[in-house]
């Protein structure tokens, strides 16, 4: 088995921004061995990175294969046309981006090596001094390819992001907006609504932060991060965040109805129903024996590897890794899929009729 100091050794990344997700990428590339440059918009905080051992140099490093953008999302677009318009370039390099909206962005930047990609980690620390290694252990790290990506630069993307201790999931853009605007975007919205209320009766009260116990304190823990980033996010992804808003507020309106109309009975179904739900959230990917591998042979052609996942977001089936098996024959190969078992039947028969003939085998 490889030591972890030696299986990235030789190979070069470049990370674009050095807060908190672009050092912990840094860091976790490092420990593997890996070359790391950084560059900044503020040169103090590539200097410090450096000082820190967060990057192994600061500036530009066309030999880079792989350049993670951790800058706010208005930019991204223009920092990939940048990076993948220089003819200096790495001819092979892939492009990524870490941000919280993915379908602007992928529009705009338009390019078969550039994936967009959005880590679902992050911490109450803020900046460079909050950067882990391990932030990406266990955390599902979201991967957006379309119909013009580039398959082997798919592929050599995954393999990065899976070395970080990250689990692949793959979905389109527009489906990754609109997910993310439910379990993240309007999340962070209401607990810095909860907290901005509690901070105002606290005005008239010094004592009621003091009443803030755990339950309190779980639902605005991510209140607490950076908030400089949100803007754009919600400007970015303002449809889907005003959609699930509106959601939000009608079901608040009909638990502000129970409440005062004393329905014993609706409100602990509500309750039950939530709790319920709550104690059903995955931890992480499910053991082996709740999966099944999907093998289905394709050509190696643009548009493959887009048509095969949005078969499965129409039909709201998580994939849980993905792999393609290159042939050294011609151009062809497998893309082969992990997904539940009880969803494998479904894809398959959604993949024959879109002219994918597959085989499924229950893993154990």
């Amino acid at each position: 088995m490889t030591s972890p100091t030696e299986e990235g050794a030789g190979r070069r990344a470049l990370v674009v921004g050095t807060g908190l997700i672009g050092g912990s990428i840094a860091l976790g590339l490092r420990r593997h061995g890996w070359h790391v440059a950084g560059i900044d918009a503020d040169p103090d905080r590539a200097r410090e990175a450096l000082a820190h051992g967060v990057v192994d140099a600061v500036g530009d490093d066309p030999a880079a294969e792989v350049v993670f953008v951790a800058v706010p999302a208005t930019a991204v677009a223009a920092e990939v046309h940048r990076l993948l318009g220089g003819a200096s370039r790495r001819a092979d390099v892939v492009v990524t981006d870490v941000s919280g909206v993915k379908e602007g962005i992928v529009k705009e930047a338009d390019h078969p090596r550039f994936i967009g990609g959005h880590p679902m980690a992050g911490s109450e620390q803020i900046g460079l001094h909050g950067a882990d290694a391990d932030l990406f252990e266990g955390a599902i790290w979201v991967l957006t390819p379309t119909a013009a990506t580039d398959l082997a630069a798919f592929d050599r993307l995954k393999g990065i992001v899976m070395s970080l201790g990250a689990e692949v999931l793959v979905l389109s853009p527009t489906d990754h907006d609109r997910l993310v605007a439910v379990v993240s975007h309007v999340p962070h919205l209401v607990a810095a609504t909860l907290m901005n209320a509690a901070s105002t009766g606290a005005e008239q009260d010094g004592t009621l932060l003091r009443l803030a116990a755990g339950g309190f304190r779980d639902m605005t823990r991510v209140a607490a991060g950076h908030p400089g980033i949100w803007p754009d996010v919600c400007v970015e992804n303002a449809s889907s965040i005003i959609a699930a808003l509106d959601a939000l507020v009608a079901d608040l309106q009909t638990m502000r109805r129970r409440v005062a109309d004393r329905d014993r009975t609706a409100l602990l179904e509500t309750l039950q129903r939530a709790s319920a739900a709550r104690r059903s959230l995955p931890a992480r990917v499910p053991r082996p024996e709740h999966l099944a591998e999907l093998r289905i042979p394709v050509h190696d052609r643009d548009g493959v590897l887009a048509e095969i996942t949005a078969v499965a977001a129409q039909a709201s089936i998580n994939i849980y890794d993905i792999e393609i098996a290159h042939s050294a024959e011609g151009p062809t190969g497998v893309l082969i899929l992990v997904v539940d078992s009880a969803d494998a039947e479904a894809l398959t028969a959604g993949l024959e009729a879109q002219g994918y003939r597959g085989s499924a085998t229950h893993l154990s």
